[in-house]
């Protein structure tokens, strides 16, 4: 669905790095794909490309096959739509149903399927009992729900999330990672999460992490997180489950190799605890 080619990116000539430097990377239709790494490493300048919002100096950029070019750009984009960090910087609407609304009459979407797509996608989230409601009124959370609408809204293929949840607290976080992990087994979307947050990287298909700008290794979240020490040397967290099952190796417990949840963490000790 995503294809990044040898893609090489500053953000001034006269920089001396570059922020993308050979970039090559590949993304399958209906993954869930988390783009890990530390501050500077790439990662949304990585998503920007992706969405055709900034041009790479070398290299290509094909969307589910087509290589985007600045006669098509807009009309690739129309197949992705993309979640920021702080959901302030997207609204534009005075109510919370206009904003849902803006991309679609951007789109030049007739009314009366537009106002049916709005109601929809406020329903969807769990929004729509606020749709006259003023966004700055809004939680985190809420108008973080509030901006994915607007873009399921669009019926996109691919979902991007731009640090989506790293403002929210920890009950707003899981409710947007639930409702974007709904919507993805619904319409089978293709999502990719720029993130810090390891519990939602954790939840991917698959994991690239990234360093200065490289690709530095992918991998399903089970090969990531067993690099332990490489990770934190790296500036970024590993699981709490990793760092238990670690420091169960080290007195000779055995689990389980996947990646376990903090769930499936308790039942798995509560199932050993049970057998002795």
């Amino acid at each position: 669905m995503i294809e990044l080619k040898n893609i090489s990116f500053k953000y001034s000539s006269e920089a001396s790095d570059y922020a993308l430097d050979d970039v090559s990377l590949t993304i399958e239709s209906g993954e869930w794909v988390a783009i890990i790494g530390h501050n500077g490493s790439g990662k949304s300048t990585t998503a920007k490309i992706m969405d055709g919002l900034i041009k790479a100096e070398n290299g290509d950029v094909l969307i589910d096959g087509t290589i985007m070019t600045p006669d098509n750009v807009w009309e690739l984009r129309k197949r992705i739509g993309m979640v920021f960090q702080n959901p302030d910087n997207q609204f534009v609407g005075s109510t919370v149903e206009d904003d849902v609304a803006f991309g679609l009459e951007n789109q030049g979407i007739p009314r009366d399927e537009m106002l049916i797509r709005v109601n929809q996608a406020l329903e969807r989230v769990q929004m729509a009992d606020y749709k006259t409601k003023e966004p700055a009124r809004l939680s985190g959370g809420q108008k973080q729900r509030v901006a994915i609408a607007g873009v399921i809204a669009l019926a996109p293929n691919i979902i991007i999330l731009d640090e989506a949840t790293s403002m929210l607290d920890p009950k707003g976080r899981q409710e947007v990672i639930k409702i974007v992990q709904q919507i993805k087994a619904e319409k089978n979307l293709t999502v990719v999460s720029i993130t810090h947050d390891i519990d939602e990287a954790a939840l991917a298909d698959k994991i690239i992490v990234m360093k200065q700008g490289k690709v530095l290794t992918t991998g399903t979240p089970t090969e990531i997180f067993a690099k332990g020490q490489d990770l934190i040397e790296l500036g970024l967290d590993v699981p709490l489950t990793e760092k238990i099952k670690a420091s169960l190796a080290k007195v000779g417990i055995e689990l389980p190799k996947q990646y376990l949840t903090e769930e499936e963490m308790v039942a798995f000790l509560w199932q050993l605890k049970s057998k002795k």
